[in-house]
């Protein structure tokens, strides 16, 4: 399920079989493995240096190309936090 229209990820609202076909959006997208509920996919193709978008923000950067269908998690994206970062007082 996309939980944005804009958003280039999907999350996983049952466990999802490596090789299964899941329609978003009116497109197949076919699971590259499998996969647990509340994680992630690309919903579409993602370039490398692209934002990663889930709610309709910002969650990451794709450190390198992710195909369709494809597990979304840290092997792929990096933090698009600025190292100085704090959380507020």
């Amino acid at each position: 399920m996309k939980l944005a229209p804009q958003d280039n990820v999907a999350v996983a609202l049952r466990p999802l079989r490596a090789g299964e076909p899941v329609l978003l959006d009116g497109i197949t997208v076919n699971i590259e493995r499998n996969t647990a509920v509340g994680h992630k996919v690309a919903a579409c193709g993602i370039a490398a240096g692209d934002i990663i978008l889930k709610y309709n923000c910002p969650i990451g950067i794709a450190t390198q190309a992710i195909a369709a269908g494809a597990y979304v998690h840290t092997h792929n994206v990096k933090s698009g936090y600025l190292p100085t970062y704090t959380l507020p007082a």
